[in-house]
């Protein structure tokens, strides 16, 4: 198991994150960030039919943004993992990056790492 919480270095633009379980079982775990900055890493772990392993790491951000068209004030979440999903407004080519960044941050960090990951610890 992961220690709680994680906590990752900033990187700009992205602030320093701080990872708490907020749900966790034999498969993997939900984190939040702690500074209220929109951030939460999901991991599953699984052992699919066919054989092997399979580990998959989600990042995604949540912000207000202000719709184009109507003018409207509303939630969007941009997410990064192997695929990146990103909403028809709120997010820039750079603020995708940036989350692309802090998924690898996270990855990468000395309390994860993709060794760990691969060892079913979240």
């Amino acid at each position: 198991m992961l220690i709680d919480p994680v906590t990752v270095l900033a990187a700009a633009p992205t602030p320093q994150l701080v990872f708490s379980i907020v749900k966790q079982d034999g498969y993997g775990s939900e984190r939040t960030d702690t500074g209220g900055n929109g951030y939460t890493v999901v991991t599953n772990h699984s052992k699919p039919k066919g054989g092997g392993d399979r580990h998959y790491v989600q990042l995604t951000q949540t912000v207000n943004a202000t719709d184009p068209y109507s003018g409207a004030v509303r939630k969007v979440t941009a997410s990064a993992s192997i695929a990146i999903s990103r909403p028809s407004i709120g997010f820039t080519d750079a603020a995708m990056v940036a989350l692309a960044v802090a998924l690898r941050d996270y990855v990468w960090d000395t309390e994860v790492t993709p060794a760990k990951l691969i060892q079913f610890q979240s």
